[in-house]
């Protein structure tokens, strides 16, 4: 029997895990790993207690912000980061997988954390028709490491 790795394993858990986002416009999933424990976990969505998107708006979702972004939406990032401070889990030192690379705002908040590494499944400046991903620039830039996702599983390559 093989034993997938465990970036496949992280990977495609963010991967389910963006399934459970109840953002209308993109589902994304985030791991936080520390050597091959999870630290924590997230996904986008609104803040708890607030309103879930697909049921209080299932055609356009939220109001957008003054830069097109959703008004209520926290990254995954963001939520899997929250989630273990919260909890007094530190993450200095981890790894992070999520399904679409950090946008800037996620990059400062990660580094300022001291993850060290940044494992993405897609582009986010793909996704938004940008020239480059500037928040994998600005993680490699003060020496996170940020790569691209190029391993092997089931499910990884379709998000919803």
């Amino acid at each position: 029997m093989n034993k997938p790795a465990f970036d496949d394993i992280f990977m495609e858990l963010a991967v389910n895990l963006a399934k459970r986002s109840h953002c209308v416009k993109r589902h994304v999933g985030a791991v936080l790993t520390m050597e091959t424990r999870i630290v924590s976990i997230g996904y986008n969505g609104p803040p708890k207690g607030t309103h879930n998107c697909d049921e209080e708006w299932p055609t356009d979702g939220c109001a957008r912000d003054s830069k097109g972004g959703c008004s209520l939406a926290i990254h995954a990032e963001q939520n899997a980061i929250l989630y273990a401070v919260k909890n007094k889990t530190s993450v200095e030192g981890s790894t992070l997988y999520v399904t679409l690379s950090p946008c800037l705002s996620c990059a400062r908040i990660i580094y300022t954390m001291g993850i060290e590494k940044v494992i993405f499944l897609n582009s986010y400046a793909s996704y938004k028709g940008l020239t480059e991903d500037e928040g994998v620039e600005f993680l490699r830039k003060f020496g996170v490491k940020a790569e691209q996702y190029d391993g092997e599983i089931d499910h990884a390559n379709q998000l919803i």
